[in-house]
């Protein structure tokens, strides 16, 4: 059974009062300051992003200059670059859908995170540090990871060199060199993550040729940076002890990916290919994924008075072992897919709402054919935008889903945007689990599994709303919520918790300097 700490609700009640006050304190008279800012830009995610927001090919006019930063207060040189961002979330969680797990979860996630970078010309040096804390946990809730913990950490540290125009040809380059994250596409199988509390990162090459209007395509070699410490709930994890991260020299992480805009009548098109090779090693022992994950997208950006569409198809074909047990020795043939659709209509009203139709779905594992695994992986992507919040939730992934739903987005005000979402969950096979990357005798803890099927596959409907307020360009303020409904399979799977519904809830800020 879970227990909170005697202490939470004086420490919550005071980081929701630093949260709220801290809108209101710091917006004061600064109504000058926002009639200024008339500019249109793209709206950073709800995450640290400082090291995104400068493109060395693009320029940084794409995001908006924090209002209060650190270069210009400190006077500092146009070669050098220095921010800190640091994020305060109070996230409950009321009900569960882990095995054998009653009452709730509570957590206080801090993300502080500082990005320094030089330029020398053509050359680049740039580093990350990032210290993600979870406070409050409640002890034995079977959510609290690596996935919330990274304590005093860097997460990227490279050298890099960048042309606009190599040789006159009209095509740009650049080359990084080091430890670094990723982001590409549509972000559902490399990612940097924005929700979450800790960020993925890789170390080792990656390549990136520009024709500007016409193409663009990125080579990378990798091998994927450990978060420690590992495991669930463990002393370090509750006490956030600092470990510090390494490479798994192990396993190489590879793959290209080549963007084509306004193919034919506005349409943009991705098409990419990844490749998995993973090892055992020493701390770290694996399910030797060894995958091929090809794939391809095509989408029309959202726009007023007309419809919009994205469309995206992933396979993944190789070998894989049922266990992460250094005695199993036997490879296991991989074949699995997974798709994304959505198209929606922006209406020319006020508030400029969308509404849009959207449909996911990732293969599950067929029990009666053991020598075949269909479970779809999704990788090193994100999950946020199609499946709601993650956090001490993440009720949905990309892993054994069936999940067709509509989202509804508004914007009442520039700085504000508001959006629900409605999602209903079965899952692709019965005989697979529901809820994380694989299912294995070492993940019955953490995944509700019925091998023979009997307890259905209609696992529930999500209802997510959500409401940020850009009070400038260096706050931002953010809540939501989210509600499971149960069905049938979360109630009757074995080992499955109580019936009650869950209900999520979170609050957050986000400062940039």
């Amino acid at each position: 059974m879970m227990r909170r700490k005697y202490f939470t609700g004086v420490t919550v009640n005071h980081t929701l009062s630093l949260i709220v006050a801290s809108g209101f304190y710091l917006t004061n008279g600064l109504d000058d300051v926002q009639a200024a800012e008339t500019n249109s830009y793209t709206r950073q995610p709800f995450s640290a992003y400082s090291s995104q927001t400068d493109d060395a090919l693009l320029g940084s006019g794409k995001y908006e200059k924090p209002v209060w930063n650190l270069h210009d207060t400190l006077k500092l040189p146009k070669w050098l670059s220095l921010s800190v961002n640091q994020r305060t979330r109070y996230e409950s969680l009321s009900g569960s859908f882990t095995p054998r797990s009653t009452g709730g979860d509570q957590q206080i996630a801090l993300q502080t995170d500082v990005w320094l970078a030089a330029k020398f010309g053509k050359f680049s040096a740039a580093t990350e540090f990032l210290d993600a804390r979870a406070l409050l946990a409640d002890t034995g809730s079977k959510t609290l990871s690596n996935s919330h913990v990274d304590t005093a950490d860097f997460i990227q540290g490279y050298v890099s060199w960048a042309d606009q125009n190599v040789l006159h040809s009209g095509i740009g380059a650049e080359v990084k060199v080091g430890r670094q994250t990723l982001d590409y596409g549509g972000r559902r199988l490399v990612a940097r993550n924005t929700f979450r509390n800790t960020i993925n990162s890789f170390t080792g090459l990656n390549m990136r040729f520009l024709n500007y209007d016409k193409w663009q395509f990125n080579a990378f070699v990798t091998m994927p940076v450990i978060r420690y410490p590992q495991g669930t709930d463990t002393p370090e994890l509750i006490n956030n002890d600092g470990n510090m991260d390494r490479e798994d020299v192990h396993t190489l992480f590879s793959g290209g990916f080549l963007e084509l805009p306004n193919l034919a009548w506005g349409i943009n098109s991705e098409a990419y290919l990844y490749h998995l090779d993973e090892s055992d090693s020493n701390t770290n022992p694996t399910r030797n994924r060894r995958y091929i994950t090809p794939g391809v997208r095509f989408y029309i950006k959202p726009a007023k008075a007309k419809f919009d569409f994205q469309a995206e198809a992933m396979g993944q074909f190789g070998t894989v072992r049922a266990t992460t047990n250094a005695t199993d020795k036997r490879n296991i043939q991989h074949e699995a897919w997974s798709n994304h659709f959505d198209m929606g209509y922006t209406f020319d009203v006020p508030w400029s709402p969308r509404f849009a139709l959207e449909y996911d779905y990732a293969s599950g594992n067929n029990s009666n054919n053991p020598n075949l695994d269909q479970r779809f992986d999704p990788l090193y992507g994100v999950r946020r935008v199609d499946f709601g919040p993650t956090g001490i939730y993440g009720a949905f992934s990309r892993s054994n889903i069936n999940t067709p739903g509509y989202r509804i987005n508004a914007a009442p005000r520039s700085d504000v945007q508001l959006s629900f979402a409605h999602k209903f969950l079965w899952l692709a096979s019965s005989t697979d689990c529901w809820g994380g990357a694989n299912c294995s005798s070492t993940s019955t803890s953490t995944t509700l599994w019925d091998t023979t099927g009997r307890s259905g596959s209609y696992a529930g409907q999500q209802l997510d709303l959500s409401a940020r307020w850009d009070v400038n360009s260096s706050l931002n303020l953010e809540s939501g919520w989210a509600h499971l409904f149960k069905g049938e399979f979360a109630k009757k799977a074995p080992s499955a918790p109580n019936g009650q519904d869950i209900d999520y809830f979170y609050v957050q800020s986000q400062l940039r300097f």
